[in-house]
């Protein structure tokens, strides 16, 4: 053996040992909490002048999350770098985010789960010279959340060496991570190539359209918008709706939103990518946003027609042609479904059949009758619009303009809509003492009888039509007036259709299918268009009521009552079994409606009574508590965060609660609280202090005693009168 080389070789291997290790492609992993940050780079070596990406990895514990750009109710992760001479960090480019929900299932903002990859481009001087090592430090600081939050930060450093210029890719790439980077940068929203975007904007909502270009035939799932800027409300539904190709994106503006905001910017998400080929999550928007003043809300669905999705209207102008063609079509097969009811569609043929008789072989009177059974059909329903349109002007005086932006309207609707799709599936029948008045109706005779026949047998003696006209009355009251007239004048001309069609060709009555049990089948399968709307209607009372934990529960009871009003009249109103049965099921009914109505009102939020209890908040301090315990005082100390979900669901379960409000002012409790929404160095020392590191954390004090009772993360009534009951020594 070669002594001298073997030495040489033994002495030499760790040097390369060291130096491997100085010129890794990572950094030194930084833990904090649930969440551990890395930075990572797929340059093996850099040149001077070229830029590279470096990501901060941050790897999240199950159920953890941490936030993006405009995070919701946390703060996003951020980097500060220390950076040799001459070089420059570009700013974070953030992967498309997901929304996030807590355990209770509230949606707390926008953010990232498991493993996220945030790119930074960094751009080294053009002088840097070759064979030089250099460090990047950067500071990481982000904030992860799951039933607490905690903010978290690292001091990281990745070391680098410099190629000389020209180096081969074998030089300066490292394979190693070249492959997460690469799936780091597909997570990067993409600039639309491929669709064409625009954006409107009014006093409640921003809607984004987007259109296919010629050739893309992808269908995107799952859409949803993640606003840049903060301009749309981050907790609130969005609204997404197929219209003729295209997509249309309604999401509600936040109301602190910049009213002078010109451009919607942020990230379009699809569950299934925005092509077949590539595959790409997010689609970055950045389009001007036209200012829509006065625009009306989304309407209710037409008659007969899937809810899905909703319609658009202008409150000062007709809205798009496509849009409104589609409501129209709708609107039209709603008027034709109706003929199909079992009390509607007996009538057809007999009644053609009169005209016939009246007429003799005259086939002209016999089309003039048509016509004229067709105006009377018309007319009728430009009352009912007419009439809907003045309760709708005289609702909007009394602060009901914001239709299916009111809680209020939106719980009515649903209701209205619940009551006759139960009439719908057999539940009760609509209007089986109108029968006979439409009999009468039947054996008039000449122009004058069918044109009342149009006008009253179609509202009177055909009670199968009033579940179908309920949308309709919807529509009515949230669209404006010229769309409502036309929605009302085209399912009229639906509905008289057949009449018309069968007075030019009388013969063709013998073709009509007989009438049979197929009818009220059919009427009952069309019950659940309708169950499909108060479904989504109280989707959107989730959305209204998100900030009262027990508001929706209450609805929901509501709509229990109204549904068991709907039995009662069924069961014991109806025009069967014994007068004294029948009034008593029809007060019992109208009791239980009104009750469903007063117990699931969307309630709106009250002064306090003068002499009440006020509860209020002052700052927390050691200091604050001694001055506080030197009086004799109780002390309730509250440390919180904005950002923090249960933090906010203590406090609006806890303190508004009539026994807590009593022991309070029984007990003159002070209440300080530590607002950790920022970095607070003296909160983060006293919740050290108490080996802990997240919010919410609360504490009671009795006079006299140094120890305080710790209260429990999540928080109830009971469990803060226990508290108090337990500082007292009970």
């Amino acid at each position: 053996m070669n002594l001298p080389r073997f030495l040489a070789a033994a002495l030499l291997l760790p040097v390369l040992g060291l130096s491997h290790g100085l010129f890794a492609a990572e950094s030194n992993v930084g833990h904090k909490g649930a969440v551990s940050a890395q930075l990572v780079t797929d340059a093996k070596a850099i040149q001077a002048g070229k830029p590279f990406t470096v990501a901060l990895r941050l790897e999240h514990e199950p159920h953890w999350h941490s936030y993006w750009l405009n995070a919701g109710t946390g703060y996003p992760t951020s980097l500060n770098w220390t950076l040799p001479p001459g070089f420059k960090a570009g700013n974070i480019q953030w992967p498309t985010p997901h929304v996030v929900i807590d355990t209770s299932g509230k949606i707390t903002g926008n953010g990232y789960t498991g493993e996220a990859w945030l790119l930074v481009e960094v751009t080294p001087p053009a002088t840097l010279a070759a064979g030089t090592p250099v460090t990047l430090k950067a500071a990481a600081e982000w904030l992860m959340c799951k039933d607490v939050c905690m903010p978290g930060d690292a001091k990281l450093a990745l070391d680098l060496p410099v190629a000389a210029p020209g180096a081969s890719p074998d030089e300066t790439l490292d394979t190693r991570w070249a492959r997460l980077m690469t799936n780091a940068r597909q997570q990067l929203p993409v600039a639309a190539t491929d669709w064409e975007l625009s954006a409107s904007r009014d006093d409640q909502r921003v809607t984004l359209r987007l259109a296919p270009k010629a050739g893309n035939c992808h269908r995107p799932t799952g859409l949803h918008f993640f606003s840049a800027d903060g301009l749309t409300d981050y907790a609130k539904p969005q609204a997404v709706r197929e219209e003729n190709g295209a997509w249309i994106l309604e999401a509600p503006l936040d109301p602190a939103a910049d009213k002078t905001t010109q451009r919607l910017s942020g990230v379009l998400a699809s569950d299934n990518g925005w092509h077949t080929a590539t595959g790409y999550g997010g689609m970055a928007v950045d389009v001007p946003l036209s200012a829509e003043v006065g625009r009306g809300v989304p309407s209710a669905p037409s008659s007969g027609s899937s809810i899905s999705s909703g319609s658009t209207s202008s409150a000062s102008a007709l809205p798009a042609p496509t849009s409104l063609l589609a409501t129209l079509l709708l609107a039209f097969v709603g008027g034709l479904i109706l003929n199909l009811m079992p009390c509607v569609f007996p009538v057809l043929g007999i009644k053609i059949l009169g005209f016939v008789n009246q007429s003799g072989s005259d086939r002209g009177k016999i089309v003039r009758h048509g016509l004229v059974f067709s105006a009377g059909v018309l007319v009728s329903f430009w009352l009912l619009a007419g009439a809907l349109l003045v309760l709708r002007a005289g609702g909007a005086q009394l602060g009901w303009g914001f239709q299916l932006q009111s809680p209020a309207f939106v719980f009515v609707m649903a209701a209205f809509l619940l009551v006759f799709a139960l009439n719908m599936s057999g539940l009760f029948e609509v209007g089986l003492a109108a029968t006979g008045v439409g009999g009468e109706l039947q054996m008039k005779e000449g122009f004058a009888g069918s044109f009342f026949t149009g006008a009253l047998a179609t509202l009177v003696a055909t009670p199968c039509s009033a579940p179908f006209l309920a949308p309709a009355l919807g529509a009515a009251l949230s669209l404006p007036a010229v769309e409502s007239f036309l929605v009302f004048t085209v399912i009229a001309l639906g509905l008289s259709l057949p009449y018309l069609l069968l007075s030019i060709f009388p013969s063709a009555v013998k073709l009509l299918p007989r009438p049979g049990a197929w009818m009220e089948t059919f009427k009952q399968l069309m019950a659940f268009p309708l169950y499909a709307t108060v479904g989504w209607l109280v989707w959107v009372l989730a959305g209204q009521t998100k900030d009262d934990d027990n508001a929706l529960l209450v609805i929901l009871f509501g709509f229990v009552l109204v549904a068991m009003a709907a039995w009662a009249y069924g069961r014991f109103g109806q025009a069967h079994g014994k007068p004294a049965r029948q009034a008593a099921g029809r007060v019992a009914a109208a009791a239980l409606l009104v009750a469903g109505l007063w117990v699931g009102w969307p309630k709106t939020a009250t002064a306090a009574p003068a002499g009440s209890y006020q509860v209020t908040w002052e700052k927390w301090s050691p200091d604050a508590i001694k001055a506080a315990q030197a009086a004799g005082k109780y002390v309730y100390v509250d440390f919180t965060a904005r950002w923090c979900a249960t933090c906010q669901t203590n406090k609006a379960t806890v303190f508004h609660d009539d026994a807590v409000l009593a022991e309070l002012k029984k007990k003159e409790v002070v209440l300080l609280r530590g607002d950790w929404t920022n970095r607070d160095p003296a909160i983060t020392a006293e919740l050290a202090r108490w080996n802990r590191s997240a919010v919410p954390f609360n504490l009671i004090y009795a006079p006299g005693k140094p120890d305080p009772v710790v209260l429990p993360e999540l928080l109830t009534p009971d469990r803060v009168l226990a508290g108090f009951a337990s500082a007292a020594g009970k």
